[in-house]
């Protein structure tokens, strides 16, 4: 049994990891500044804190009564295309502080194992106009991202490298690619594409159409996240120290998935596209070194996992209606 810290266990992909985490026999720590929304702390961690980690002297003061063996760092402030975009500034100072002030404590209270979860938008915005690119994680150099949720994530790496070759701590550092899945955020702005898709679909009516941002030709990969998950265990496994991508490498249009979406509701819509923020072009994952590294790969298809996100997030748009 390990003692295992995991930040941002109020979140999406946080608290699914706490609860595999807890479920395997750890100790489970959850650290965030809310609860979580759609899980009882007790489900999924043994002690649930909230704190607010940009706030360097609570984090300098947080004291557990146990040594800690492993820290999963998602806490950043972070959404979707919808939330992140314009807010450059206040994305860096709240996820760098975090990432410092966390960085910081486990150096200072003996934890060699820590993973900081960068992203997709790790990548250079211009490797990213094109067709179908698959990104490898070495591509991440020289650094050009797309905007300062990006730039961030490289920063987090860079946080990983020094801490490794100063302090000798066996940092991990994991490239997501569009994870989605139940449990999540859904509305409000927040919610990623998948998330919103679903939510536009399950709250129309047959014949509507629903609004999709762009012209829907961007290019997109999707992950479930019991997959991103396993892959984040394994990598914590490792003694490798740079990153690694965890995502599908099954590219799929916005035009394409969101019909996709419909065809799982059965419902008759049409698309409407209209102007808003899309991001890049192209985005997929390229595999390669999380198949040799991590013998991982997904396992959850597309259309089931995009089957069960679309069954919850109707029942949650049927539950808000009935309030």
């Amino acid at each position: 049994m390990k003692t295992i810290i995991v930040t941002g266990a109020g979140g999406f992909i946080g608290s699914h990891l706490a609860e595999r985490l807890k479920s395997e026999g750890n100790y489970v720590i959850g650290i965030d500044k809310k609860f979580p929304e759609f899980k009882h702390t007790t489900d999924i961690c043994d002690e649930f804190y909230l704190i607010d980690l940009r706030i360097q002297l609570d984090v300098e003061n947080f004291k557990v009564n146990k040594q800690i063996d492993q820290i999963y760092h998602l806490a950043a402030d972070m959404g979707g295309m919808g939330y992140v975009f314009g807010k450059d500034a206040q994305i860096l100072q709240n996820s760098g502080r975090i990432d410092l002030n966390i960085f910081d404590w486990a150096y200072k209270n003996n934890v060699k194992d820590i993973l900081f979860t960068s992203s997709a938008c790790r990548y250079p915005e211009h490797l990213q106009e094109g067709d179908d690119i698959k990104l490898r994680e070495d591509m991440a150099y020289p650094a050009a991202p797309q905007d300062g949720y990006g730039w961030e994530k490289i920063f987090g790496e860079l946080l990983c490298k020094f801490y490794h070759e100063n302090h000798n701590m066996n940092t991990h550092v994991v490239a997501f690619h569009n994870i989605y899945g139940e449990n999540g955020t859904w509305c409000g702005g927040k919610e990623k594409s998948p998330a919103a898709i679903c939510r536009k679909v399950a709250e129309a009516n047959d014949g509507d159409s629903i609004e999709i941002w762009g012209d829907g030709t961007q290019l997109r990969s999707y992950c479930h996240v019991t997959d991103a998950i396993e892959g984040m265990i394994r990598t914590m496994q490792t003694n490798h120290h740079t990153a690694i991508n965890i995502g599908t490498d099954r590219s799929i249009s916005i035009k394409d998935f969101t019909q996709l979406i419909i065809d799982i509701s059965g419902k008759d819509l049409s698309i409407k596209y209209v102007d808003g923020a899309i991001g890049v072009k192209s985005r997929n994952s390229d595999n390669t070194l999380s198949k040799k590294l991590l013998n991982w790969k997904p396992v959850i298809e597309l259309e089931e996992g995009m089957t069960i996100l679309y069954k919850w997030i109707l029942e949650q748009v049927k539950n808000k209606q009935n309030d």
